[in-house]
């Protein structure tokens, strides 16, 4: 079995990569859930549902989220009525949703419904929330932020939510930390540590270390789960020459101090990870990573065709060949 530690759109494309080269029953993908949000009444889970339609081949392209051929009515009626329009949902997505949520409301949990919904796409790996209770990632912002026409002005110091951060503020506003709420108190998901334990091999895949990772890892039993395995565990990294390929990761570890580099990241999770792989544009950055105690291998790390992401998943899974 080859377990998947998942986040956001990174996560999504390898594991789109690992399916071309591995079967669906011999794949499980861990994924955050600290980014899920109650929004209009409805229980979202972006993560769940970005790795969901990805693999499912419905994701929408240009976005990198939602549906593809969305339409948006209900959100141009409830910015009739002046409500809350800041996070986008199609028409189509918002069907997820008030399924989600119907069965939060009969009783079944996150992971339940997330097996209910993988069934509907016809997703043959198993796919897991990394627990069942609430993970809210929160954001302490370093700096004033001015009042713009869809939002509220907030203070040096203010506390956001991350979808707040990330989508109605477009994660412009610099980062003084980031914790997660109510991890102290969350439980790993059914099958979550006995997957790690009894996993051929645990990926990492290429998410933002600050706020895809670290909220899995945040989830009590999963980090030393994690580092009993190490010599196992392999992790892509998501910074390739001091930038992301999406989303704010570089600035964010910057701003909370660690440095925005393949480097950088090693060093975030040298406890738990044994071998890190690294794009060739950071070739010259394997020994100070060798030097933390990994192995290091050097490749194409960058998914921009289905052969490369073949041969990037088979990098991954062949690295634990001699191990």
């Amino acid at each position: 079995m080859i377990v998947t530690i998942a986040g956001g759109v990174g996560a999504a494309r390898m594991l789109r990569a690992l399916r071309q080269i591995i079967p669906d029953d011999q794949l499980l993908a861990i994924v955050n859930v600290g980014d899920d949000l109650v929004l209009h009444g409805l229980h979202i889970s972006p993560d769940l549902d970005t790795v969901t339609y990805t693999l499912a081949e419905a994701i929408d392209p240009e976005k990198g989220w939602g549906l593809v051929g969305e339409s948006w009515n209900a959100m141009e009626t409830v910015g009739r009525y002046g409500g809350v329009t800041w996070f986008g949902l199609g028409d189509r997505d918002i069907g997820t949703h008030l399924f989600r949520t119907q069965r939060i409301s009969e009783g079944a949990t996150l992971s339940e419904i997330t097996s209910e919904i993988s069934a509907a796409w016809n997703l043959g790996l198993t796919m897991t929330p990394v627990t069942n209770d609430k993970l809210r990632t929160m954001v302490t912002l370093a700096t004033d932020d001015p009042a713009a026409s869809t939002f509220p002005a907030l203070s040096a110091g203010s506390e956001i939510s991350f979808q707040e951060y990330f989508v109605q503020r477009h994660h412009s506003v610099p980062v003084f930390s980031v914790r997660f709420d109510n991890a102290e108190n969350a439980q790993p998901a059914p099958g979550v540590l006995d997957a790690i334990a009894n996993a051929d091999c645990i990926v990492i895949a290429p998410s933002n270390p600050i706020v895809s990772i670290a909220p899995v890892l945040a989830v009590p039993g999963i980090r030393d789960a994690l580092v009993r395995r190490r010599s196992n565990v392999v992790a892509v990294s998501p910074i390739i020459a001091g930038s992301a390929l999406k989303g704010p990761a570089d600035r964010m570890m910057s701003e909370l101090g660690y440095e925005p580099s393949a480097l950088g990241v090693a060093k975030l999770s040298q406890d738990f990870v044994g071998t890190f792989v690294i794009d060739t544009a950071d070739a010259a950055s394997a020994p100070a990573i060798e030097a933390l105690g990994m192995r290091c291998i050097v490749t194409d790390t960058i998914m921009s065709s289905p052969e490369v992401s073949a041969a990037l998943a088979s990098t991954v899974i062949s690295s634990q060949e001699n191990v």
